[in-house]
């Protein structure tokens, strides 16, 4: 649709929630515009102030000069490591045609318009035979991009999902996502929005590789404004950048509404059907039941030494198959992630002798065990460190990433004891390779868990996943048949990693459920709530269900048999049930 249009035709061609938008937003009258552009401003068509949970923000209008394409409307703009930039309507061109567009500018505004600056920025939106839009952004600048943005006007308002996550509403409260997110669970860059009439639009980052994808939803009266951000690799730092392909589209549903994206994904990272994965190991496949044996927390407390886990083995041994059973090690190093590094067996938790006495007599019972390593995370003070340091996570700008989030001590504030490393650096990568591998071959042990793994920060010295994946492939190499296990996997791990520990995606649960196995969180309570050598404390215990797609997991602390023991039948009672209901229909006990 020609931007010469009349806000009435406008209206018309529109979708309703796009023409609302469209409607109350005055144009920025000032500058040349041979394009024919909206001239709209960052205020326009948003609630100003905000109400409510906001984001910062620039304290004066913004020019964000718009293009018109299939019902929404579309600006653009670069950001560096020192400033923002905006398209200067007056050296843009609009070619378009039927379900093509293409936006081309030769040259930027900043300062809020007032200063200009050469440069370039092409943006090409197809409209797909579905009615989907797709588009990609390609800018060029004397000075490294940082970021390429797409603004986005007229989607509804309405409730949100991020990731395939359960609705909110946000009412009239701004929000803003980004992936890959370790707390905020992000795992795959899409949100969705339904609007009033439960029409459902997915917007979705169509990415090759992993890199921060963010959004932000900023309300008015009847649409939102979105920003979607494309971050450069901090390892290129290049002045010419082009983005992923964004994608729009809509579904009936919600399910309607994903699906491309989880097919999208599916096919850029390989995900393989878990039942006929090489990576996961029959047993896996059979596994019914998680027992988390706790051992030493990090303040020194010990839940259950060596010995006192060989007895938790031998009893659940009476009331479950053990050939069906993994048996996770938390805590089994000496105190919880304050000796991380050293992976190495503890002599306050019995030391050498009984830690394989324990792993021997569980094997010939018939479990397999699964040993937790830090994949990215260490303490500083450790001995050995030195040689390590290069691999600290830097944020994009080259500073020190802080590993504050956990309050250890109990002083009420978040603790900088630890630091956070990439794999992406060798020195790391060789040094947790080196340290999983001993173990494996002196204990034999099956399978190693790569605790923080769906960490993924941009930085200046390497892929994180890249990193990641080089491990697991040379630990492949090292140990033929011992698979991995990863905490908060994002979309692209799937395919690396065949067992995660958190569930994803709760409104398109098949996108991962569909490709690995899963179990509880290291923090799923004992009975009684206690959350063992993990930081929460305490949360509310919840009985396993036989209609539960994640695995049972029953975790052990010092107390959990002497006071809970009836709890732990009834939940390992349930897994049995689950495994003939579940994975073996036809198996009997």
């Amino acid at each position: 649709m020609p931007y010469s249009a009349s806000r009435r035709s406008f209206l018309i061609q529109s979708t309703a929630s796009a023409g609302a938008v469209a409607a109350g937003i005055p144009a920025w009258a000032g500058p040349a515009n041979p394009a024919g552009l909206k001239l709209l401003t960052s205020i326009d068509g948003v609630f100003i102030p905000p109400k409510g949970d906001a984001r910062m923000k620039f304290s004066f209008p913004w020019p964000e000069p718009s293009v018109a394409f299939a019902g929404l409307l579309f600006a653009f703009e670069i950001i560096t490591f020192e400033n923002s930039y905006a398209l200067d309507p007056a050296l843009v061109t609009v070619d378009a045609g039927g379900d093509l567009l293409t936006l081309s500018a030769r040259g930027f505004t900043w300062a809020g318009g007032q200063q200009k600056a050469a440069g370039g920025l092409q943006a090409t939106i197809r409209r797909a035979a579905d009615g989907a839009l797709r588009w990609e952004v390609e800018a060029r600048f004397a000075k490294p991009i940082k970021a390429i943005k797409t603004i986005v006007r007229g989607l509804p308002r309405g409730r949100l999902s991020k990731s395939a996550g359960q609705w909110e509403d946000p009412q009239d409260e701004e929000r803003c996502y980004s992936y890959p997110d370790l707390m905020g669970g992000m795992g795959t860059p899409l949100v969705a929005v339904e609007d009033k009439d439960g029409k459902v639009w997915a917007v979705s980052a169509e990415q090759t590789e992993v890199r921060p994808a963010r959004f932000y939803f900023a309300p008015g009266p009847d649409a939102y404004k979105l920003e979607l951000l494309y971050e450069q690799a901090g390892w290129r730092r290049s002045g010419t950048v082009r983005t992923h392909s964004w994608r729009i589209g809509q579904g009936a549903d919600f399910a309607a509404a994903a699906a491309p994206h989880f097919e999208h994904v599916k096919r850029a990272y390989g995900l393989p059907a878990f039942q006929q994965r090489p990576d996961a190991p029959a047993w896996m496949k059979q596994t019914s039941l998680v027992l988390a044996l706790h051992g030493q927390h990090w303040s020194g407390h010990i839940f259950n030494d060596y010995a006192r886990q060989l007895e938790i083995l031998k009893w659940a041994s009476q009331r479950t198959d053990p050939r069906r059973t993994l048996v996770f090690l938390a805590g089994w190093d000496a105190r919880y992630y304050w000796d991380y590094p050293r992976f190495d067996v503890d002599q306050r938790m019995g030391g050498e002798a009984a830690f394989r006495r324990l792993i021997a007599e569980g094997h010939a019972m018939g479990y397999r065990f699964l040993l937790m390593f830090g994949s990215n995370i260490a303490n500083p003070a450790a001995p050995g460190f030195a040689k390590l340091a290069n691999a600290r996570v830097r944020t994009v700008y080259g500073e020190p990433m802080a590993s504050d989030y956990v309050d250890w001590d109990g002083d009420r504030k978040g603790d900088a004891s630890m630091v956070f490393m990439n794999l992406a650096v060798r020195s790391w990568r060789t040094h947790l390779a080196d340290r999983i591998t001993d173990m494996v071959r002196r204990y034999n042990i099956d399978a190693y868990f790569l605790d923080i793994c769906g960490l993924w920060e941009n930085n200046p010295d390497g892929d994180m996943f890249v990193g990641l994946k080089m491990l697991v492939e040379r630990l492949a190499r090292n140990l033929p048949g011992v698979p991995a296990v990863g905490e908060m996997l994002y979309d692209a791990q799937l395919g690396i990693i065949p067992m995660a520990h958190v569930s994803r995606y709760p409104l398109y649960p098949k996108a991962q459920f569909d490709h690995v196995a899963v179990f509880r969180h290291l923090s799923h309570p004992a009975p009684g709530g206690s959350t063992g050598v993990h930081e929460q404390g305490y949360l509310p215990y919840k009985p396993a269900a036989i209609d539960d797609r994640v695995i049972p997991t029953i975790t052990f602390v010092g107390d959990t048999l002497e006071r809970h023991a009836a709890l732990v039948e009834a939940d390992i009672e349930t897994a049995n049930r689950r495994y003939k209901r579940v994975i073996s229909p036809d198996a009997s006990q």
